[in-house]
């Protein structure tokens, strides 16, 4: 059984390791958006050794962190959306004059994986105008040239999302690859209040155990920027965290009883415990994720702030 914490954040994972050793070939930064007040770390994977360590491939993870993401303050979306274009602008330049495809990854029919789809659903579609009437006509000035798709998952299709976005790159020729997905977290602080932008890439279903084939640049051969918000957590994670703060008030009131329950399980650090209540959870409970009962309005909300961000990175229109 794999005893690490369901995660798709390269955050997360560098935590997990930065208060006890140093990360060699790995290079963490944090900056607050000047506007925003968004608090951005990048984690820079530099070679094999911090890859290996990682257990992320080499490249870039930009993690923002949004308390406010699930909430429905239009004014403070705008802030968000700005802060998303202007990250993924540093890792792709001039998106208004590239071919841009945009797939969404996830099932439409579940709520907490239907992200992807629906931020498809909002974008502004041009390559077909482009197509027609080119990019310096009066109807497309200041369009760029954007197509999409959500091809949908396995279970439904019978086909790789690798396969179908293959097949799409090699006939549309677009420059630049642009993949939504949920993610899953480690942290319920991080639930829905998280973007991932990342030029590694994705490995559709890692976070919940059902990992299938990557979609990155050496596969599509072209550029691909992986963007993600994470949507569901952990069972075990919830039932790890509340220990945790079992703990912490146990260790500020010690009495009899807690001191011989502290006793046994203190020792433990983190990743231990983790597995230790995977061990002790039913069966039927070990490949249970938990999600928020609202999760279809918080996904429409922000896979309105990842589109709007999309469209105004892919065009120039006043």
């Amino acid at each position: 059984m794999n005893s690490s914490a369901r995660t798709d954040l390269a955050i997360e994972n560098a935590e997990m390791f930065q208060e006890t050793e140093e990360l060699q070939g790995i290079r963490i930064e944090e900056e607050t958006g000047q506007v925003s007040g968004i608090r951005v770390t990048w984690v820079t994977v530099e070679n094999e050794k911090g890859a290996k360590k990682l257990g992320k491939a080499i490249g870039d993870y930009v993690t923002l962190e949004v308390p406010m993401l699930d909430e429905t303050d239009v004014s403070y979306h705008r802030e968000i959306t700005n802060e998303v274009a202007e990250q993924i602008r540093r890792l792709i330049p001039d998106m208004k004059h590239k071919k841009v495809l945009v797939a969404g990854i996830g099932n439409q029919e579940m709520a907490p994986d239907a992200l992807g789809p629906m931020v498809v659903d909002h974008l502004f579609i041009t390559r077909h105008l482009i197509q027609e009437y080119g990019r310096n006509s009066e109807i497309t000035r200041g369009m760029g040239c954007v197509s999409a798709l959500a091809p949908g998952v396995m279970a439904q299709t019978g086909i790789e999302t690798r396969e179908i976005l293959l097949g799409t790159v090699r006939e549309t020729r677009p420059d630049v690859l642009l993949v939504i997905d949920a993610l899953a977290a480690r942290s319920v602080k991080r639930l829905n209040k998280t973007i991932q932008i990342t030029n590694t890439g994705i490995a559709p279903g890692a976070g919940v155990g059902n990992r299938r084939f990557g979609i990155d640049e050496k596969v599509m051969g072209i550029p691909v920027i992986a963007i993600g918000i994470p949507t569901v957590i952990d069972a075990a994670t919830i039932v790890n965290d509340t220990v945790g703060n079992l703990l912490s008030i146990m260790d500020e009131t010690r009495n009899r009883l807690s001191e011989r329950i502290w006793e046994g399980v203190a020792p433990f650090d983190e990743q231990e415990r983790y597995q230790l209540m995977r061990e002790l959870m039913a069966p039927e409970m070990v490949n249970m994720f938990v999600t928020p009962k609202n999760i279809d309005e918080i996904v429409r909300q922000m896979s309105y702030t990842l589109s709007e961000a999309l469209n105004l990175l892919c065009h120039s229109m006043a």
